[in-house]
């Protein structure tokens, strides 16, 4: 166990964290934009995606939360030790880190405040698979429209009605990612 949390960094700090930093940023920049993204690795079920995400977002003055699924021993060692990120509970989190379901209720985690929306959680949503199907998406990033496959589409669309407050997505599936900033309409077709 102990090995797990000592492997996992990049092998070239520098290089992949920059790689990995602009891709975020290019997701979220164009809602429903799939991407790839390597370089760190965590004791499972966190997926290569979400640990590179982690690695790139996250220091030891970013409370996580870890649903029921992602918490256990070995990824708080990884953690720890990697990334240095405080555990707390979700109330108080700035990621948090799980399945839709394990997640939920989503509405549990801030979503800023009128003098300072920056302060809201974002979710790392771990997902089976990532496709540019399913939900109908537009706004600002999006030229004409997007899709993509979303657990549920009536949670998101309460979301973007919050905007400027609300909770930022990633959705990480293996070594991919797709973002949905709090921003981003979302309806069913």
């Amino acid at each position: 166990m102990l090995d797990d949390a000592l492997s996992g960094d990049f092998a070239d700090a520098p290089r992949e964290a920059a790689r990995a930093f602009r891709a975020v940023l290019d997701a979220m920049a164009r809602p429903g934009k799939i991407v790839d993204i390597l370089g760190g690795a965590a004791p499972a079920p966190i997926s290569p995606a979400a640990a590179t995400l982690m690695l790139t977002l996250c220091d030891g003055e970013t409370p996580l939360y870890l649903a029921p699924g992602h918490d256990g021993a070995a990824i708080r060692q990884w953690i720890a030790f990697h990334i240095g990120a405080p555990i707390v509970d979700r109330e108080n989190a700035m990621f948090a880190l799980g399945n839709w379901a394990a997640l939920a209720p989503q509405t549990g985690f801030p979503i800023g405040t009128p003098e300072y929306p920056d302060r809201s959680a974002t979710l790392i949503v771990e997902v089976d698979a990532l496709t540019s199907e399913g939900a109908h998406l537009t706004g600002p990033g999006i030229e004409s429209e997007a899709h993509l496959s979303l657990p549920e589409t009536g949670f998101f669309a309460r979301n973007a009605a919050l905007f400027p407050l609300g909770v930022d997505c990633v959705f990480t599936s293996g070594s991919r990612l797709a973002a949905l900033p709090r921003s981003t309409r979302v309806e069913d077709r």
